[in-house]
């Protein structure tokens, strides 16, 4: 797919090269419309890219020249960081997460959360069982949705058998990893609310 194709021809979805000729006008419009449209998104995601990497490392700067003020060291980009313009009309926030995926435990707990489900089942429990059939869910990826399953722990019912079914769901959660998110703020007027100045396709 990635041999040059000869002058005059086009190379459809399966593979084949076809004469221009034989091309419908709507088919090359189309073609040409999409790939203007994925270079410009290349060129965006670029721009992000070399604009993340750059806000991290003029944060992180910020931090080591802090810490060299009081004679320390600060190893790795670890923490929340929040700057501000002088004058408080922006901000810069460095956001570090935990990246979590589930164990084998899951299972388990998936198990002991059915048994109480059962026992309860005579009584106003659909809310529950909504909630349940919601929390162990998979997405169109096949992975199961974490913040989901993490609103079970949230919930405070006395038994003994919900409590272990708990237990198993905390066992089972695993850190795989960190993601660091840098988000720009802005102040609302003279209010003391700040607005998000977007950086994602789905917020503009």
């Amino acid at each position: 797919m990635n041999e040059p194709i000869p002058t005059g021809y086009m190379r459809n979805a399966a593979g084949h090269l076809v004469p221009e000729a034989q091309v419908r006008e709507q088919d090359k419009l189309r073609d040409d419309r999409v790939r203007y449209l994925v270079d410009l998104a290349k060129s965006l995601n670029h721009a992000l890219t070399t604009f993340k990497r750059q806000a991290l490392d003029e944060i992180e700067d910020l931090v080591q020249i802090a810490a060299e003020r009081y004679d320390t060291r600060i190893g790795g980009r670890k923490g929340n960081i929040q700057l501000s313009s002088y004058d408080g009309r922006y901000k810069v926030c460095r956001h570090v997460a935990d990246r979590i995926a589930f164990t084998e435990e899951l299972e388990a707990a998936k198990s002991l959360i059915n048994g109480c489900i059962t026992r309860w089942s005579e009584g106003a429990n659909n809310n529950i069982r909504a909630l349940v059939d919601r929390a162990f869910r998979t997405d169109t990826q096949g992975q199961i949705k974490t913040a989901a399953v993490l609103e079970l722990l949230r919930l405070e019912i006395d038994d003994a058998e919900w409590l272990r079914a708990m237990d198993a769901l905390r066992d089972s959660i695993q850190t795989v990893g960190t993601a660091i998110y840098v988000r720009v703020y802005e102040r609302i007027g003279d209010s003391d609310q700040y607005r998000a100045i977007p950086l994602d396709l789905a917020s503009v």
